[in-house]
């Protein structure tokens, strides 16, 4: 006999133990001979994580499928990894060195990444044992790691071949500089923060002899009517700081104000460099004064005005966003006396970004060339990792010719080789990948895949995979030509030095390098293995939207170039692409710390069991839908399976053991056949359901049936026949419970493999042991029908609600009886009315059944089918007193809608009020509305009765 209660706490971790001990999970376990594959690859963690709740919906989704897959006796692989994640893991770390006052580049190189992997194997383990918690049936046996020594061959094999195809090169560019962590980073990686600053607008003086005629006054069509002599430029900047980087200042060529400057130049402030103004398109004449300084070095725009114009770029910050000019050769490049200019040179020095922003307003104030400060709000790009504004840098970097291999992805996804569900994803990963930068892949780190790359003496590049290999190119190359460097390598050899040929590149490569190829190098790539051969092509990617471009685009493109069937055809990753939604909180809030909004899935588990949560987060996870989790929602979910296993032990107590030897066809109880018929309706769905991604539908269609119609009902129908005489319908009736339990176990398992797996073991019989673990065993197939029997039941239930919906709206006390008067009925209603009328009885409180042609007056009806169910309740209420309080509180739920509807059209409530506070006054309008439209039913329904 099961416990009274489930205790998941106790029972969750010897569940995973027994599935553990069995490796139950391993690749390929219950699968039928002969079986298609079933792949799926988890999207790494970073070895820094911990289970959040975006973590728990994906792996619970990724979870319902590949256990779903298992059961239909597919050769699953669910290939479990993690990611190195380079920034996140080197700040981590370098956070708890300095907590010991050490320091990276005081360890070097080589002591600090033993470091790194020392914290790795301290800690890397923690988020696969949170989602082993949560039921995640992976193939724990084939972990991997983006810098274990496989996928660090595949990177290697996947960077050199591009580097030798022409698909990676080197090349001098802006790229966003994290100033704290010392790296560039993507596009990706950067946040926009929207803050409240200022907008400066400064006067640069045009070149000695150069005025213009500006014009102050316009007429009522936008006419200039007064003009007054200039002999400076006003420009307008959020960044002060970086003028001293300017090289030129651009004017739109249709404004009218400018084009007598066109092609004429300014004096810089503080600098003095001549700098010309220049006509580009990129100056929008609405905006600010319609003059734009141009620093190429320190602005995405400004880089492509400065190449279309011809301008310098002069670089004028450090890696750390410092000032750098007196000895800076760039800068002083072209200044006829630098030592004659500014002592302001000596305060900006070295100087902090934002400090020299203070300095150089300050200077222009004191000059008179500080026209005037605006207060202006705008975004400012900041690192998602460093939290700093990032800084527009040109440096050297590796970059990826992404363009070339968008190509091949984007057709796939066009000609339907590769799906998004839902539909609409695909329209942003066209938008993405149509308009793709190159991808810099290089990182200023020291944790992750150093490029492999070597320089020689003269600065040629060595690409190889191994410094052997890049020093036989570099030897190769030397002694091949004629020169200095030949005689110079000549010389190294001779005297046994060929280690001073080369120097390798510092940086390491972008975490997503190697993420892009987790479908097939976690799968033994670049050799060829039975695991290759087996699961390539995976089957379906689970995610999140927000990594469709740093993953997902990035998997496709490496895919299509590298994996190539027998007849050498690109294959794709996987054939579908499921983009989950976010889950937020239950005002439908985006968590995060500084909202105080954040929900722990561990404690989640802890409290109502990972069952629990798995399921709300599956029966909530419609397509293109946010998730907007309520505790109360998994306290909800957690009654269900509490639900399930007291309908076990009712089971139990009434004699179910063994379904061994029960045949659905054989059963002649309308009853049995009822349920039978509508648990192979309810496989159908779950499995159209599954098989379409609708996760919800699925959990949806299980809910109904196990709560509704198998414990609510067929237990309820049965406990006459349990308590009878009847020993043979008993038998029937006690078999096909088992029955039904043993299909309900194997549907939900997918969903609540704890609480199932358990069940599952719990009922194989007095003294018996299942044959196989729930996980292993058969999916169900919906191989039974008997309509006639289904439309019956289903009849009485309508009938039975029906009568008890009426009994409440109109507050019948629960234990008074009435007589059911029927209007209409056919013969088959009769005949239904005649077999059932003990069971309507009983549980709609009818006592007795007649037959009428017109309704009795002062009686509720409901129509079922043909016929019209009267109960005539003039001797249960008082018509008019229920009226009345009817009426009240229909008025007190109008009122409250009122209120409610007052705030909301309230534009200054909408837009100061918490987001969660409006969201919660809009759901409580919804809740108003329903109520009010149950009250008007029973209001009519006493009216009518009246």
């Amino acid at each position: 006999m099961l416990d009274k209660t489930y205790d998941s706490a106790s029972v969750d971790p010897r569940i995973a133990k027994k599935w553990d001990e069995e490796n139950a999970f391993r690749a390929g376990a219950g699968a039928k001979p002969g079986a298609d594959s079933f792949c799926i690859v988890i999207p790494p963690p970073n070895v820094t994580g911990s289970l959040h709740m975006g973590h728990a919906l994906n792996n619970t989704l990724q979870d319902v499928l590949v256990r779903f897959e298992r059961m239909r006796g597919k050769d699953v692989l669910w290939q479990p990894g993690m990611d190195h994640a380079g920034i996140a893991t080197q700040m981590v770390v370098e956070r708890k060195l300095m907590e010991s006052q050490q320091h990276r580049r005081q360890m070097g190189r080589e002591a600090f990444i033993e470091k790194v992997w020392e914290w790795k194997a301290e800690s890397g383990g923690l988020i696969f044992n949170q989602l082993k918690r949560l039921g995640a049936s992976c193939d724990w046996s084939r972990e991997r790691f983006t810098m274990d020594e496989g996928l660090s061959e595949a990177v290697l094999e996947v960077f050199v071949s591009l580097y030798k195809e022409g698909l990676i090169y080197k090349d001098k560019r802006l790229v966003n500089w994290d100033p704290k962590l010392l790296t560039a980073i993507s596009d990706l990686e950067v946040e926009q923060h929207e803050i409240n600053g200022n907008l400066w607008h400064l006067r640069y003086p045009l070149e000695p002899g150069v005025t213009f005629d500006y014009p102050v006054a316009f007429d009522e069509e936008g006419k200039a009517t007064e003009w007054e002599k200039r002999d400076y430029l006003v420009v307008a900047t959020t960044r002060p700081e970086t003028m001293l980087g300017d090289s030129g200042i651009a004017v739109n060529p249709e404004d009218e104000r400018y084009k007598p400057l066109i092609g004429k130049h300014v004096i810089l402030p503080i600098v003095g460099r001549r700098i010309p103004v220049v006509a580009d398109d990129y100056a929008d004449p609405t905006a600010g004064t319609g003059a734009v300084k141009i620093t190429p070095a320190h602005d995405f725009n400004d880089f492509d005005v400065g190449k279309r114009a011809g301008l310098r770029a002069i670089n004028i910050m450090t890696i750390e966003g410092r000032i750098t000019i007196k000895d800076n050769e760039d800068f002083l490049e072209g200044l006829s006396d630098p030592a004659a200019l500014h002592g302001a040179w000596d305060e900006l020095e070295g100087k902090d970004r934002f400090e020299a922003r203070k300095i150089i307003v300050r200077i222009f104030e004191e000059a008179g060339l500080l026209d005037k400060i605006e207060p202006h709000k705008h975004m400012v790009p900041h690192g998602d990792r460093g939290g700093v504004p990032i800084e527009p840098r040109l440096t050297e970097q590796w970059y990826v010719d992404a363009k070339t291999l968008a190509k091949p992805a984007i057709a796939a996804v066009k000609e339907g080789r590769t799906n998004f569900v839902p539909k609409n994803w695909e329209k942003t990963y066209y938008e993405w990948m149509e308009n793709i930068q190159p991808w810099c892949v290089s990182r200023q780190l020291w944790w992750g895949h150093q490029i492999p790359a070597w320089y020689g003496p003269d600065g040629q590049v060595f690409v190889e995979k191994t410094e052997e290999e890049a020093l036989h190119a570099a030897i190769q190359h030397y002694l091949a030509h004629e020169g200095p460097m030949k005689a110079y390598v000549e010389d190294l050899l001779e005297n046994f030095k060929p280690g001073e040929i080369l120097t390798r590149d510092e940086d390491v490569l972008d975490t997503w390098f190697s993420s892009a190829l987790w479908p097939f190098s976690t799968l033994g790539w670049p050799n060829e293995t039975p695991e290759l051969e087996k699961y390539y092509q995976t089957d379906v990617l689970v995610t999140g939207f927000d990594i469709i471009f740093f993953w997902v685009a990035r998997m496709m493109m490496m895919g299509l170039h590298f994996m190539k069937d027998a007849d050498g055809t690109p294959v794709e990753p996987f054939h579908t692409v499921y983009v989950h939604a976010l889950v937020r909180d239950k005002n439908g809030q985006k968590m995060s710390k500084s909202k105080g909004n954040v929900i722990d899935p561990l404690e989640l588990i802890d409290e109502y069991g990972a069952d629990a949560l798995r399921f709300t987060l599956a029966i909530m996870a419609a397509q293109g839908r946010d998730v907007k989790l309520d505790p109360a929602r998994i306290a909800g979910y957690r009654n269900f399976g509490t639900k399930l296993w007291n309908a076990t032990r009712f089971a139990q107590m009434n004699g179910v053991t063994s379904s061994d030897g029960f045949i659905p066809e054989t059963s002649s109880l309308t009853v049995n056949r009822w349920i039978l018929t509508e648990l192979s309706r309810t496989i159908r769905d779950v499995t159209e359901a599954l098989d379409a991604y609708r996760f919800n539908d699925a959990a949806g269609s299980l809910y109904r049936f196990v709560w509704n119609q198998f414990c609510d009902w067929y237990l309820e129908l049965l406990k006459p026949i349990f308590s009878g005489e009847d020993e043979a319908a008993k038998r029937e009736s006690q078999a096909c419970v088992a029955y039904v339990l043993d299909e309900i176990y194997k549907l939900l398992h997918p969903f609540m493999p704890f609480m199932t797996e358990e069940l599952w073991a719990q009922t194989a019989g007095e003294g018996q042991e299942r044959s196989t673990l729930l996980c292993h065993a058969e999916w169900p197939a919906p191989s039974y029908a008997d309509d006639t029997a289904a439309d019956e039941i289903n009849w009485l239930i309508d009938l039975v609600s029906g009568i008890r919906s009426v009994r409440s709206e109109m507050n019948v006390p629960p234990a008074a009886t009435a007589p059911l008067i029927v209007v209409g009925a056919n013969n088959l209603t009769r005949e239904r009315l005649q077999q059932h009328a003990q069971a309507i009885g009983r549980l709609a409180r009818v006592e007795h059944i007649d037959h009428a042609t017109v309704a009795p007056r002062g009686s509720a009806q409901i129509v079922v089918g043909e016929a019209t169910a009267c109960l005539p309740l003039g001797n249960l209420i008082d018509l008019s007193a229920e009226k009345a309080r009817l009426e009240k509180a229909i008025a007190k739920v109008e009122a409250e809608r009122e209120r409610i509807l007052g705030k909301l059209a309230n534009e200054k409530f909408v837009a100061n009020a918490k987001p969660e506070l409006v969201e919660a006054e809009r759901e409580r309008l919804v809740e108003l509305d329903l109520q009010k439209e149950s009250l008007s039913v029973a209001l009519t329904r006493v009216a009518e009765a009246g």
